[in-house]
């Protein structure tokens, strides 16, 4: 098990983030689904937990093979997917992966936001306050990104937001620009198998960490697309992308999904 606490700041606030965490997700999921892979909605509907209060729970498969290292596809079948849970209450969340061929691995995300810069360093202590772990932070200006994930446009230190004003960020702009928040996360990966362990959990943190970047990038950068956005044009916006996602990815998969379940039940 490899567990990090990452703290990703942005020049919003936590209730702003709310419409934009919604808006980033569904519009993202759409960009990245082509060809038969990408993230196929099986479920999203309101959610009702008796500590938690009201939310929404969703349910994705997210099929990625030609994403994965040359190693990892050597052992995992062509038509290959992950099973993504995500609880959200916010500003707390929920994420579970898991892989039915793959039951010895897991990642486990809780995320909670607030109106600060990261400096609360005790935000999990009810959840992790005697775990080791170590502490990422992720700035969405200065920290590199994989070159073929970068556009100019998405990019905090050249985008300046027409409806807020906010943008062309700086180093060091956590340090005095207002508003802002702090996504945090509690981030736990396991691949319990022998000889692969170490290598498996270190890749799927930088897996982890890349997409953590590039996603809050954008919910920035696309901020004058969702900021008069209210809770219902956001939600149906979310609909019509996931029913547009699912056209893309599930045309090639619909008759191979039985296929998948049968070679993880014969490989377990």
């Amino acid at each position: 098990m490899l567990l990090k606490e990452y703290r990703i700041c942005m020049p919003l606030t936590v209730d702003e983030y709310r419409i934009g965490q919604l808006y980033m997700i569904s519009k993202h999921s759409h960009e990245q689904s082509d060809r038969g892979e990408g993230v196929e909605v099986v479920q999203n509907e309101p959610f009702e937990d008796p500590h938690h209060g009201n939310g929404q729970f969703t349910e994705k498969r997210v099929y990625l093979n030609s994403k994965l290292p040359s190693w990892a596809r050597a052992v995992v079948p062509k038509i290959f997917y992950v099973t993504e849970k995500a609880w959200n209450y916010y500003p707390y969340t929920i994420t579970e992966y898991t892989c039915s061929f793959l039951p010895k691995f897991s990642i486990h995300i809780e995320t909670k936001y607030e109106d600060n810069k990261g400096s609360n360093d005790s935000i999990f202590d009810n959840e992790a306050k005697d775990l080791e772990r170590e502490v990422c932070f992720i700035d969405i200006a200065c920290d590199e990104i994989p070159e073929r994930y970068y556009k100019e446009s998405e990019d905090p230190k050249h985008f300046k937001s027409e409806k807020t004003g906010r943008g062309q960020l700086r180093e060091g702009w956590r340090d005095s620009h207002q508003p802002i928040m702090c996504s945090y996360k509690l981030v736990t990966v396991k691949f319990e198998v022998w000889g692969l362990q170490t290598r498996v959990e270190q890749f799927v943190h930088k897996v982890v960490r890349d997409i953590l970047l590039i996603g809050h990038r954008q919910a920035f950068a696309w901020v004058d697309e969702w900021y008069d956005m209210t809770m219902d044009d956001v939600r149906e916006y979310e609909k019509n992308m996931h029913e547009q996602t699912n056209i893309k990815v599930c045309n090639q998969h619909s008759s191979t999904v039985d296929d998948i379940e049968s070679q993880a039940q014969t490989s377990t």
